[in-house]
């Protein structure tokens, strides 16, 4: 998302200084697309709930860091910090910039101390927020303003077209993400193994690859030894276009901290019927029509036979009606201009929730501001 942001920037003739903890794949694409890139202080740390390690190394790295926030900011002249991540919102809280800040949640930040450090930090800055989703976005309102925090959901390019797939004897099932226990590979192995007992001829694949820590590695190992005698590939990570264009239906077991994730949004851009775990933000995005939602891993199976075993027309309709709510609410470009928006107000002083056009205030509108009891 950070990368559609600054495409987005790029085309409106913004500047931008890029400071990021680490100076890999995405550092350069940053660099490549002409922005200037800096490495920031920062971590490692680990993925999830942090170590006592992870707390000391913070605490050390913190006044360093501070200091490299003010050096970067008189050197640039910004007109808006925007802060794409919380492990960075302490240091900008005390570097005390005389400028607007905006928060972007992409993900949920449980209950617990480093909420609160967070929530404290966009207290100080009086910062702006904004939430990939009501469920990601609104713990925020306890530290701002609800005027101050909005959704704006993601938004991905799609396929120009999305053609119904033709009956199969060996329907394709998958599951797309990063390979760890929140995006809920072991679940989709047992729904798999259910969905091949009424569907013998149905063949899996689990797209994508362990990051960011060694638990994520232990947690892969765990996933390939759970496939037993399934007919499960691995195929890596490899473009969407090419994976929806191999599948006949899409499981998504995340775990219920889950925002909006992209690959549903992907999914119904390209047309790919969805069955999801309810958890976190996926029940704002899946309408009745557009995919379906199960408890379980048992209710998920269960739903993925009748659909694969009965009249194709009503994955066709499906198919169709993600693709229409994909083209509503979830372009890149709708994403993009709604981005620009928030950031232009923002930086101006302005309601970060305002509205150019007063028809885009619809429920399912993108940027909703939210409201608390």
């Amino acid at each position: 998302m950070m990368l559609s942001v600054l495409e987005a920037a790029r085309g409106a003739g913004w500047e931008a200084l890029v400071g990021m903890p680490g100076d890999g794949p995405l550092f350069r694409r940053i660099e490549q697309i002409g922005f200037e890139t800096t490495r920031l202080r920062c971590g490692p740390f680990s993925v999830g709930t942090k170590s006592i390690s992870d707390a000391i190394r913070f605490a050390v790295q913190l006044p360093r860091l501070v200091a490299q926030i003010r050096t970067l900011a008189r050197r640039f002249g910004p007109d808006l910090l925007y802060i794409n991540g919380p492990r960075l919102l302490p240091a900008a809280a005390v570097a005390r910039l005389p400028i607007p800040a905006l928060f972007h949640a992409h993900n949920y930040l449980p209950p617990g101390m480093s909420r609160r450090i967070a929530g404290y930090s966009i207290r100080e800055l009086n910062a702006a927020v904004i939430g990939c989703c009501r469920f990601v976005a609104e713990p925020w309102t306890a530290f701002v303003p609800a005027e101050r925090v909005t959704v704006i959901f993601n938004g991905v390019s799609g396929p120009g077209i999305a053609t119904n797939r033709p009956n199969s004897a060996s329907p394709r099932i998958g599951c797309i993400g990063r390979i760890s226990p929140e995006k809920g590979q072991i679940e989709f192995l047992r729904a798999a193994a259910l969905i091949h007992q009424g569907l013998p001829h149905s063949r899996f694949a689990i797209y994508g690859a362990p990051m960011f820590s060694p638990s994520a590695k232990e947690y892969a190992n765990r996933v390939r030894a759970a496939v037993r005698n399934l007919p499960v590939e691995f195929p890596g990570w490899v473009d969407p276009g090419t994976a929806f264009s191999d599948l006949d239906l899409l499981l998504v077991p995340s775990a219920g901290n889950e925002g909006t994730t992209r690959v549903v949004l992907e999914a119904f851009a390209a047309g790919v019927p969805v069955v999801a775990f309810p958890g976190g933000g996926i029940p704002e995005v899946i309408e009745d029509g557009t995919g379906f939602l199960a408890a379980n891993a048992e209710a998920m199976a269960e739903r993925a036979i009748a659909l694969l075993r009965g009249d194709r027309a009503v994955l066709n309709a499906v198919s169709r009606a993600a693709r229409e709510s994909w083209r509503r609410q979830f372009t890149l470009q709708r994403f993009q201009e709604k981005i620009l928006r928030a950031i232009e107000n923002a930086a101006n002083g302005a309601p970060i929730s305002a509205r150019s056009n007063p028809a885009e205030a619809s429920a399912n509108s993108a940027a909703p501001p939210i409201t608390t009891p």
